[in-house]
């Protein structure tokens, strides 16, 4: 067998050497592999396995002092050793330092880093190595399976996030994900949005419709114009890049899956845009594995059927409850678990739609109703039987449906991503109100861009808050991971 040495761990009191070995370990064990993988696809296969380790975090306490946790993260609960496996740490770095420091502080314990026992697959190293390209099976003149670790898809699940992990060796996890986990939704990241990892910003908006994209692209150009907006680019699918607002964007040839847009700051608060298209499969898919960036926030700014009589077309739904009748997320999270409502983003989406629309209080409920939404798996329910779908909606006191909302909550609440949802009246089937020819074009024109506007204002003063406040411990359950 081919390996690389295991090296003893190190302490480290400061977290920023701790991160700094982080990256020499990963960058070691992934260009082992990468240069063995190129080896072995040039000269045969070599005798024996090859192998490499992601790097990982481990940190022990014997102590049940108190720390301070008002804060939801960045403590254990119970003396114990706990570790992490860590992939990507030069992506990660700003969030693994932040999370190593509030450890180290708030426990006054070092934390120890070297190599783990689970072995790095071959697909991910290199992964960051563009020129090279893992064949397929067959591909090689050998099985890779023979020679390499490939990702191993029994250990890459939820576990932890679902509260489910069990320890074989006592030693409980430092972090909501594990490095493979996080490896397999980066290259999923990447495949569906056609966009890098990298380019991802803190604050998150889902669409369920195209023509978000053009106004969001407006609004970038306007503000890298503007030298205080605080943005320094835009990124289009297929990392398609402009930095100011009179360049041209290159076009792909073949738009992805989800197609995905980034309005950068040099820090990572800007807002990312993913249009993650119709039905709560894909939204749980996009929230599958944009949950491993660990955002501060994700809202949904889409399109919903309206309910009640009293609404108009172009109204505004605020999501205070989800009827979950998407049924994705069953077995992760069984649908009798309540998804709260969020104050804090529930006051910062009123508020943005105070701004945008100069209308405030009585006024307001014109224009938006706050209530249940209900996300529904069926997008022709309409021509069902009314009876069982009808009296559920009313049962549940619901004001709107559409297909997404109640899954991106329900995953903000399994991730400990702050969520919400602010939809806008597109029709109102059960009274009739179907969208003719011609109505669609002029209701779009006229509601598109003020409805992405509260979404980016929203998200703005989402940005301006205290991460104590807007990561509250209401997401939190009994056994925390001491990682956001």
């Amino acid at each position: 067998m081919k390996s690389l040495t295991h090296r003893s761990h190190q302490e480290f009191h400061d977290p920023a050497a701790a991160v700094a070995h982080l990256r020499e370990l990963y960058a070691e064990a992934s260009d082992f592999l990468c240069q063995q993988f190129i080896a072995a696809i040039r000269d045969g296969a070599p005798e024996g396995r090859v192998r490499a380790f992601y790097p990982e975090i481990r940190f022990t306490t014997t102590s049940y002092a108190q720390v301070d946790t008002r804060l939801s993260f960045g403590h254990v609960s119970a003396p114990g050793t706990y570790a992490t496996t860590v992939t990507r740490p030069d992506l990660f770095a700003s969030y693994l330092t932040q999370q190593i420091g509030l450890l180290i502080t708030n426990h006054g314990q070092p934390v120890e880093i070297g190599y783990s026992a689970p072995p790095m697959p071959v697909h991910f190293a290199a992964a960051n190595d563009p020129p090279i390209t893992v064949p397929q099976q067959g591909a090689a003149s050998f099985p890779l399976r023979d020679v390499f670790d490939v990702p191993d898809l029994s250990t890459t699940n939820d576990d932890i996030a679902n509260g489910v992990h069990e320890s074989a060796d006592g030693i409980g996890p430092l972090a909501p994900f594990t490095a493979q986990r996080i490896d397999y939704s980066l290259a999923r990241l990447s495949h569906y949005t056609a966009t890098d990892a990298d380019h991802f910003q803190n604050h998150v908006l889902f669409t369920n419709y195209q023509f978000y994209v053009s106004e969001f692209e407006a609004y970038a150009r306007t503000q890298l114009d503007d030298p205080d907006s605080g943005y320094t680019a835009f990124v289009s699918t297929g990392n398609a890049m402009i930095t100011t607002g009179d360049q041209e964007l290159a076009q792909v040839a073949k738009m992805p899956q989800m197609p995905t847009y980034h309005l950068k700051r040099a820090d990572g608060s800007g807002i990312t845009l993913v249009n993650i298209g119709v039905g709560p499969s894909n939204a749980k898919t996009a929230t599958d594995h944009i949950a491993v960036l660990r955002p501060h926030a994700w809202l949904m700014v889409g399109h919903c059927a309206g309910l009640r009589n009293s609404q108009a077309l172009g109204d505004f739904v605020l999501a205070h409850g989800y009827l979950r009748e998407d049924n994705v997320l069953d077995n992760d999270l069984p649908p009798w678990v309540p998804i709260p409502a969020l104050a804090e983003i529930q006051i910062a989406l009123e508020e943005a739609v105070a701004q945008v629309t100069e209308l405030e209080g009585y006024e307001l409920k014109r224009i938006m109703r706050t209530g249940t939404v209900a996300s529904y798996d069926d997008r022709n329910w309409e021509l069902r039987d009314q009876h069982g779908p009808v009296q559920r909606l009313s049962q549940s006191r619901a004001i709107a449906l559409d297909m997404e909302s109640a899954t991106i909550a329900a995953n903000g609440y399994r991730f400990r991503v702050p969520y919400g949802t602010l939809l806008c009246v597109s029709d109102k089937p059960l009274h009739g109100e179907l969208k003719l020819p011609g109505m669609a074009s002029d209701f779009y024109k006229t509601q598109v861009a003020r409805h992405l506007m509260i979404g980016i204002r929203a998200m703005e003063q989402l940005r301006d808050m205290p991460l104590e406040r807007i990561h509250s411990r209401k997401l939190r359950s009994f056994d925390e991971t001491a990682f956001l």
